[in-house]
């Protein structure tokens, strides 16, 4: 049956398999019941207790700790109950059947946090960031998940929104109120306000690539001629044989992708087809992909064989090659130093690494720079890693674009009605609204009357 306010749900929360302890959560109306039946006595709110859980039965089942929060001061906002039990599974499993029989019921996927939301302990925008936290795989991506659970965009939002409606109310207040003695309506300020307000927003809509960064992780596509080491410089960073490696040129015939966290990032390698300007068949079919690959990278690693001269690249990869994308990794330097061997001029500012992917000599350089470029493309993004997803990227989105309708007919010297111009701005109102799951529009009324002082 549907869920409501009333109903007692509990949840292990702990991975699947055995660990050393295991958290079974209890919440909702009748918790203080199920916690005096199981404990015996009443518990003092946030005060750990050890004492035997014993079933209904009174067999002891574990020998666990208690730990009492009374709403409204607790995860979900109602009466919680966390029970801490030795990780077996089958203990687990024996105290959530028994608190199956008291009256609790399983909790649905993340119905905690929606509680929480919905009891007003968070907003939307950080009921996201508990799931954006447990997927973290960087430091990047989880100190931007913990700043945005601790209300850094919903703090951002509410301030816009504050804003919003100070310029919705003033609007509205010479729609409404027409007889009352206010004073002029000035436009060319209103519209000032709006345009800064939507600048604003703009910069804070520039973070969703890099709020994709995060969550995806850095797509790396490592690109290069035909045995030049790309599948062996994929296992090395890897560090097992993903792809099969042979001195027969063209073995790669399709794209590997594997995860890696490097330094403070989530990256996504991406091994592919050689370039060979003169492919079979087959061959050429794998550097189609590589090229669709290309097209989807964040991140190049193009490697040069030391032993050759540099290879001519295909326009649809060298046209996405830039300073701040792209490493040169000089590879083979167990068999020749990449000295002397000229470069494409555009490419002479692009960051290189000598080294050697049979050895390993040069990884540890090639992740270092790999790391800083990486990092010091997203401090350009978002200093204060604030990453936004897609669905704030589309609240935020209809918001400007209802503001810049604003902002157009507040420059039209006074001809757009009024009305014309409370639709848009209401309609960007909604948008940042449905960011932290709340629209109030009893605000714009609060803020109409207390600023003119209408009616008194």
């Amino acid at each position: 049956m549907p869920a409501t306010q009333e109903d007692t749900i509990a949840a292990l929360a702990t991975p699947h398999g055995e660990s050393a302890v295991a958290l079974v959560r209890v919440s909702g109306g009748e918790c203080s019941r199920v916690a005096r039946e199981v404990v015996g006595r009443l518990l003092p709110p946030r005060v750990a207790r050890h004492a035997d859980y014993r079933d209904r039965a009174g067999v002891v089942i574990d020998d666990v700790l208690f730990t009492y929060f009374a709403g409204p001061a607790s995860y979900t906002g109602e009466d919680s109950l966390e029970i801490a039990c030795h990780g077996n599974p089958y203990i687990a499993q024996r105290v959530l059947e028994d608190l199956f029989a008291r009256g609790c019921r399983a909790a649905e996927p993340g119905e905690f946090t929606k509680r929480a939301f919905l009891n007003g302990r968070m907003d939307l925008s950080q009921a996201e960031a508990v799931m954006d936290l447990i997927h973290a795989r960087g430091e990047r991506a989880l100190e931007a998940a913990n700043r945005q659970l601790r209300g850094a965009l919903g703090r951002q939002i509410e301030a816009a929104i504050e804003r919003l409606v100070g310029v919705v109310a003033q609007v509205e207040a010479y729609i409404d109120f027409p007889e009352e003695d206010l004073p002029a309506e000035n436009r060319a300020r209103l519209r000032g306000e709006v345009a800064a307000l939507r600048a604003d927003l703009g910069r804070l809509l520039a973070t969703a690539h890099y709020g994709a960064l995060l969550r995806d992780g850095v797509r790396t596509v490592i690109v290069g001629e035909p045995n030049a080491g790309k599948s062996s410089l994929l296992n090395r960073l890897v560090g097992w044989d993903r792809a099969l490696v042979s001195p027969e040129p063209g073995t790669t015939r399709d794209y590997l992708e594997e995860p890696r966290v490097l330094g403070a990032h989530k990256i996504r390698l991406v091994d592919t087809a050689g370039l060979n300007p003169s492919p079979a068949p087959l061959e050429r079919r794998g550097i189609e992909r590589t090229l669709e690959r290309a097209a989807e990278a964040d991140l190049f690693l193009v490697v040069l064989d030391s032993t050759r001269p540099c290879p001519a690249l295909p326009a649809a990869i060298t046209g996405r090659l830039t300073a701040s994308n792209t490493v040169l990794v000089w590879n083979k330097t167990d068999l020749a130093q990449p000295a002397g061997v000229p470069l494409p001029e555009a490419w002479r500012e692009y960051g290189q690494v000598a080294m050697s992917a049979l050895t390993g000599d040069g990884v540890g350089d090639l992740e270092k720079i790999v790391s800083e470029l990486i990092d010091k493309e997203q401090l350009s993004i978002c200093g204060d890693l604030i990453a936004i997803n897609a669905r704030h990227a589309a609240a935020l989105t209809e918001a400007t674009q209802c503001l810049a309708f604003a902002e157009e007919k507040l420059g039209d010297a006074g001809t757009a009605p009024d009305e014309l111009m409370a639709s848009d701005l209401r309609g960007a109102l909604d948008a940042l609204g449905r960011i932290g799951g709340r629209v109030d529009h009893e605000r714009v009324l609060d803020k109409l009357f207390s600023s003119f002082c209408i009616g008194k």
